[in-house]
């Protein structure tokens, strides 16, 4: 099998799904494209009307993290086939259409995000039960990916020799902050129509990209770890429109030219894929089921992502026609990315073996080898430029969780309507000490190391796109839609994360028993990893209980 046609085949299958599958979805739930929507309704520092390619380049931005050049890189392992049928048929059936649903569902509901549509349509206590599973996962997510864009960043080798990529990356990174509040403002009161935009955006790219090349800052991971914290706690309390808008509208210009750079690569060179197409259903102790579905999260289907469609986008989307191409369209172009970091790893391998290295280095390698044949630029700007989309993959996913994660634990405090808040309560809802809390566990957990969170990230992540779908599947019945085409992505994915959950739980006991058992590593995941699993059993429960009700009983009306 050859790259090229397997990436033909691929955006295909995933062109026909947005066309006809998520066409139809639109139809069969129902749009208005005169009607207001939450952005325009409240427009304050949450809520911010944009065109739909600003939410769209949010949203990608924002969901496409780490996870869709790792997740499909170590999934490689169990042969190219498995990896390449899951990330196209679980896009187009089970993540796009949980994406485009959560997104639909939010606009529907004034802006509201997943935790607040589960307590109108589920209950109080369903509520209560999501924030905190939510809330807990967001503190894996923040640990993971600040773990890695420090790395990332480290500008030093073991030896302590200086590494030019990193450190101009970096510091690109750090410009990139400022320059992004400089946008927003230019954006807020300039108001610039969309081709005035799209220039200053791209010259600001070039100058960012130049400037950081010339002067590289060199520091350790350490310190890099500090400062994207720092910026996390920044994002995460500034009105939407001032840094976190403007910031996903400029890393939309780096993770568009890193997908075309792999697709003209593949195109030009169409390597061959030097990996069998199955290798077998256990690879280094590893069984198919159910790691190949935790493993490929981010370019399948990801819980993570239905935060981001009702917790951000949602509040910025200006009109309902907008959604399909912002909710579905952003995940099936994720796919892309996945898809071809999957055959670029593929065509690295040697006789079925694949190369050493990490899956970011093996992916940034090769498409600034691309960049290198085919357009002739230099190797150390290929390698920066390739460093700096790589981190930019990740910021962009975790700036926008540190905000939902604030969100998430403010929300779980909250009193219902009419109760006025306690003590307790007033503390835990305040902005500065929410983002606080939630970034010093993130930290902490952090410490333990990127490769030690990733098994149980991945396992939480996927069974919170089980209860996402559950839920949603509960909204569309209550509101009188139909929501059978959820069933089975929802029972399947529980299966699947339920079976993973349990195997780190087990893996974690036998490293007590072992006498391996390390309180802030393995302790902290134990902890986290039983509470979502009572946690998403409890959520379950409520929401069966509620899908199994006739629907006289239901108490919502079709919006």
């Amino acid at each position: 099998m050859n790259g090229l046609t397997l990436m033909a085949c691929a955006i295909i299958a995933l062109f026909l799904g947005y066309r006809f599958y998520a066409k139809w979805l639109e139809k069969t739930w129902g749009i208005d494209p005169k009607a207001k929507t939450p952005a325009q309704l409240h427009n304050d520092g949450d809520y911010a009307p944009a065109s739909k390619w600003t939410v769209f380049s949010h949203q990608f931005t924002s969901i496409t993290g780490a996870g869709p050049v790792t997740g499909p890189i170590i999934a490689a392992m169990f042969g190219w086939l498995p990896a390449t049928l899951w990330m196209i048929f679980g896009s187009i059936f089970f993540g796009a259409v949980q994406d485009f649903t959560a997104l639909y569902a939010s606009v529907k509901n004034g802006g509201k995000s997943m935790g607040m549509m589960i307590e109108q349509y589920i209950g109080r206590t369903g509520r209560q039960l999501f924030l905190l599973f939510c809330w807990l996962f967001t503190l894996l997510v923040i640990s993971a990916f600040c773990d890695i864009v420090a790395n990332t960043f480290n500008g030093y080798t073991p030896q302590g020799e200086q590494i030019m990529p990193n450190a101009a990356a970096a510091s690109i990174s750090l410009l990139y902050m400022f320059v992004a509040v400089a946008f927003g403002l230019y954006l807020k009161y300039r108001k610039p129509n969309g081709t005035e935009q799209l220039i200053v955006g791209i010259v600001l790219m070039v100058v960012m990209l130049w400037a950081g090349i010339s002067t590289p800052i060199y520091a350790d991971a350490v310190t890099w770890r500090y400062v994207v914290f720092a910026y996390l706690f920044a994002a995460a309390v500034m009105p939407m429109w001032l840094l976190k808008q403007p910031r996903d509208y400029l890393s939309m210009f780096l993770l568009i030219g890193m997908i075309l750079g792999g697709v003209i690569g593949v195109f030009v060179k169409n390597p061959t894929l030097n990996m069998p197409a199955f290798v077998g259903w256990e690879v280094n102790g590893l069984d198919l089921f159910p790691m190949l579905f935790v493993t490929i999260a981010c370019g399948a289907v990801s819980g993570f992502h239905s935060l981001v469609s009702s917790g951000t986008s949602s509040k910025m989307v200006s009109n309902e026609s907008h959604m399909r191409l912002v909710g579905y369209g952003s995940m099936c172009v994720e796919t892309v990315l996945g898809v071809v970091a999957l055959i670029i790893v593929c065509a690295a391998a040697s006789n079925g073996v694949l190369p050493s290295g990490t899956p970011f280095q093996l992916f940034s390698n090769s498409i600034a080898s691309f960049l290198t044949e085919i357009f002739g630029l230099p190797t150390d700007v290929s390698a920066c430029i390739m460093t700096m989309c790589v981190s930019a993959l990740a910021l962009t996913s975790v700036d926008a969780v540190a905000r939902i994660g604030r969100m998430s634990l403010q929300e779980l405090f909250t009193p219902p309507e009419g109760v006025e808040k306690n003590a307790v309560q007033k503390l835990f809802t305040n902005t500065v000490f929410a983002t606080t809390l939630t970034l010093v566990l993130s930290f902490l957990l952090c410490l333990a190391g990127y490769m030690s969170i990733w098994p149980l990230f991945g396992s939480a992540n996927q069974l919170l796109s089980a209860l996402v779908l559950t839920s949603m599947a509960v909204f569309l019945k209550a509101t009188g839609r139909k929501g059978w085409m959820l069933y089975a992505p929802m029972t399947i994915m529980f299966c699947v994360t339920m079976t993973a959950l349990g195997m780190s739980i087990f893996r974690i006991f036998s490293n007590m028993a072992n006498g391996k058992f390390v309180f802030m590593v393995d302790g902290l995941q134990l902890i986290i990893a039983v509470a979502l699993v009572a946690l998403a059993l409890l959520v379950v429960y409520h929401c069966v209980g509620k899908l199994a009700e006739k629907p006289e009983n239901t108490k919502a009306q079709k919006a």
